[in-house]
């Protein structure tokens, strides 16, 4: 029954009508880019009608997702929709978590989980169709997926051992269509038209330009949430925040307020009779997720409180009102310190429009946009900036060289990232001896590259193995790639009490390190009979501590494989477990390497000499004053520059490689960039080195004159001429 009344809901969605052309174009086109509005079923259908023409019979259909709360609640939603269990015909794979079976025809994974698979069969030969789904949101790992698959379907590189030719369709929802299929070839574009509902689009004029650094929009979407709720007519609400922390916050207050409410006298619409909030971020269990999609109980209005993923990567029905704080946590890299910083900007005009599309996918709705035309005018660009754009490339030029793609300057960017960025990932990696310095991946880089974790934290890792002591970093690894695992309760008295047993921790871990406090966090509840009641004691996310879990079993079974290599390194160390730790940590994170400055300050050692503060809640933050030199796994951006999860080092444990932050010039790491940079650049470049060459060359004829000068002979002559020179004065003055 449940399946039937699917299979009819989804006969309504836009896309049935299209269903025979959609896999004939499929068929007689390498590339194809399909386009059509959120909601219109491209997501879900697609895959099932390539699914049933025989596309999965040979080879996987699969289809790529930027978010993984995205990949796993679609291929629920398909599974339901097939009416089989999840992992069988349909399953997933997102970091971390793979749940496929040998009959999976229709994968959804994320689009870094398919950038991986390429290192290891950079052939795709078991795939049949790649789904390149939401390429509008433009993630790093789409685009470099785009140029890769370009480059290998148009040069037929990586095609040996496929039983058929790889088809590529690039689904998107926004009108960029046309840059999208001059990139691939001029290939079609296949326009799915939506089925859309006029939506009123209300500025409320709360926050304006001034307000872009300011927290207050949290406080005015949630009273306008309330408004909505007792002024409009029965329907659901969507409302847009930034990120996790933000939206709990907003839900316990809209909870509280909600309670208050008198429904016999406050509301307008009588039929309306209670509400029910529920958040929706990336990190949320999956159990949860699937109550967004559940239609509510009668006459309970729903009000899902969300992150970007509900503007684009999910659709849920019922939803008549939009509420759109106007701002969006953005990764974005600070080239002054080096790292990728999650920031609170306003969106783009693009992703505002996508934001109040939500709101008539069913019927006629309204979106109320908290900020002011001002604001729309001034602070928010046309278009969202690509994500290769703004971010760290250490870790795709790392798998471009794997793939044998040496050139990584002039590989098809779909939007070309700017060259210092690519110039500054290579010297990253030549400084985490993952290339040599002509570029060239090493053993090691190989070995890196096997692991979905940042360049540093990989080294750490595999220093660790190579002492023997990888239980030490393993935990502390998989405790960095998952959510923050402490609780902070908003009640000022529960708040007190979870900074005590914080507090505690840190004491029992000893060590005096934050990286130390992960480890201690992780071993304990590991050990205890109950983890679950152990973490509620202690005021730690269990949800987070159980991904730890998972992730560091999958990063245990990644390391033990390459231990068995006979060329994995091994070396031997002598000393205490809290000091192989921090060794450990220091042939990772030398980059990170900051040295006690002014009062409570901190100066990076990496030839920027930014001023920088430990984070309040490190278990360092009241220790300032006995810190020397410190290395920390990240930096938070506010006012001040923050720097995150802390470890207190020696000097003497980098004075080794703090001169690979200098020894070497990004150029000479790729012979290719002396051809791209501007003209105005290389002149500088050859300047810079013929004033090199000029000094050797002084510096060695003075050497020659010096040696000349002081060897025998010459002193000799030189005594000589001075003796005649003497003689001839005398000579003169008696005449």
């Amino acid at each position: 029954m449940e399946k039937r009344r699917s299979l009819c809901d989804s006969e309504k969605l836009p896309i049935f009508q299209h269903k025979d052309k959609l896999v004939r174009a499929v068929k007689s086109n390498t590339f194809l880019v399909v386009t059509g509005e959120t909601g219109s079923g491209k997501t879900t259908q697609l895959p099932k009608y390539l699914y049933e023409a025989g596309f999965g019979k040979t080879g996987k259909i699969c289809v790529t997702q930027p978010r993984r709360v995205a990949a796993i609640s679609v291929a629920q939603r398909v599974s339901e929709e097939l009416g089989c269990s999840l992992g069988s015909e349909v399953g997933y794979q997102v970091r971390f978590d793979d749940c496929t079976s040998k009959d999976t025809a229709i994968k959804y994974m994320t689009d870094g989980c398919l950038l991986r698979e390429i290192l290891s069969d950079p052939s795709l030969r078991h795939y049949n169709v790649i789904i390149l789904d939401e390429a509008h949101e433009r993630s790093l790992n789409t685009d470099i997926l785009l140029g890769l698959l370009k480059k290998r379907c148009q040069t037929g590189e990586g095609s040996g051992g496929r039983p058929a030719p790889l088809k590529v369709v690039v689904m998107s929802a926004t009108l960029e269509t046309d840059k999208l299929s001059a990139f691939l070839g001029h290939c079609p574009v296949f326009t799915i038209p939506g089925r859309t509902f006029p939506v009123t689009e209300i500025f409320c004029n709360l926050i304006g330009p001034k307000d872009t650094e300011s927290s207050a929009y949290l406080k005015e979407v949630v009273n306008v949430a309330l408004d909505v709720h007792t002024s409009e007519r029965a329907g659901d609400m969507l409302v847009f925040l930034t990120g996790q922390i933000e939206i709990e916050k907003a839900c316990d207050i809209l909870y509280q307020k909600a309670e208050s409410i008198d429904y016999r006298y406050d509301v307008r619409d009588r039929s309306v009779e209670g509400l029910l909030i529920l958040p929706l971020y990336g990190s949320m269990p999956t159990d949860q997720q699937r109550q967004i999609f559940q239609p509510p109980p009668a006459g309970i209005r729903k009000c899902v409180v969300a992150t970007n993923i509900a503007a684009t990567s999910l659709t849920i029905n019922g939803i008549r009102y939009v509420v759109d704080s106007g701002f969006v946590k953005q990764l974005n890299h600070n080239s002054r310190v080096r790292l990728d910083v999650l920031e609170v900007v306003p969106i783009s005009k693009s992703e505002a429009r996508q934001r109040a599309g939500r709101a008539g996918r069913t019927c006629a709705g309204k979106c109320y946009r908290i900020y002011s035309r001002d604001f729309w005018e001034k602070c928010m660009s046309e278009y969202t900036v690509p994500e290769i754009q703004r971010t760290s490339l250490t870790a795709v030029v790392l798998t471009l060289k794997c793939l044998g793609i040496d050139d990584v300057i002039r590989f098809p960017y779909l939007d070309r990232p700017e060259e210092r960025f690519l110039l500054e990932a290579l010297k990253q990696l030549y400084q985490c001896d993952a290339i040599d310095r002509r570029g060239r991946v090493m053993r090691l880089g190989q070995m890196m590259a096997e692991f979905p974790l940042p360049p540093g934290l990989t080294r750490a890792l595999i220093k660790a193995a190579a002492l023997g002591c990888e239980n030490l970093l393993l935990p502390v690894a998989a405790m960095l790639s998952v959510e923050n695992v402490f609780i902070r309760p908003g009640q000022a008295e529960k708040q007190q009490e979870s900074e005590v047993k914080h507090r505690q921790l840190a004491t029992q871990a000893g060590a005096g390190s934050d990286f130390a406090v992960l480890l201690h966090i992780f071993e304990q509840c590991t050990a205890s009979a109950s983890p679950a009641s152990w973490c509620r004691e202690h005021w730690i996310h269990w949800r987070a501590l159980k991904s730890a879990l998972s992730v560091e079993a999958q990063l245990r079974e990644t390391l033990l494989r390459l231990k068995q290599l006979k060329d994995f390194p091994t070396e031997k160390f002598d000393g205490s477990r809290s000091e192989l730790l921090q060794r450990c940590l220091c042939a990772g994170y030398f980059t990170n390497v900051a040295r006690r400055s002014v009062g409570r300050t901190f100066c990076t050692m990496d030839g920027h000499g930014s001023v920088v503060h430990i984070h309040p809640s490190s278990s360092l933050f009241d220790c300032t004053a006995q810190l020397d030199w410190i290395i920390f796994h990240d930096m938070l951006v506010t006012s001040k520059v923050y720097v995150r999860t802390v470890c207190p080092i020696r000097y003497e444990w980098v004075r080794d490689l703090l001169p690979k932050l200098h020894e070497v010039d990004a150029y000479e790491l790729s012979s290719v960039a002396r051809e791209e940079v501007t003209e105005e650049e290389v002149a500088k470049w050859e300047r810079k080195e013929m004033a090199k060459r000029q000094t050797a060359e002084a510096a060695e004829d003075m050497m020659k004159k010096l040696k000349r000068r002081n060897d025998e002979s010459s002193v000799a002559e030189a005594r000589a001429r001075y003796l005649q020179r003497k003689q001839e004065r005398q000579q003169g003055k008696a005449q």
